[in-house]
């Protein structure tokens, strides 16, 4: 299928933040998938790996897109979390 593909890795602070945002994201996967790309995550220590496979480039644009945005506000919403504990 896939013609096309891309890695993302996004690295962070500690090993508890970078799950935290694999855990969010992984929910989408099989719900964002279809028969024109393929996504799947990985963590290790503080390294959240994605790669996806498209079989063309408007679908790897698309996916590339959704997963920036998806990782983005599980980044925002862990900082805000963080910040009301902290404030508590």
């Amino acid at each position: 299928m896939s013609s096309h593909d891309a890695t993302l890795e996004f690295e962070y602070e500690t090993p508890s933040r970078a799950q935290l945002v694999a855990e969010s994201v992984s929910r989408e996967i099989g719900e964002i998938d279809d028969d024109r790309s393929q996504t799947t995550i990985e963590h290790q220590q503080s390294v959240v790996r994605i790669e996806i496979a498209a079989a063309d480039v408007i679908a790897l644009r698309a996916a590339l897109n959704t997963w920036f945005s998806l990782v983005d506000v599980a980044e925002r919403t862990a900082t805000i979390g963080e910040r009301t504990l902290e404030s508590s």
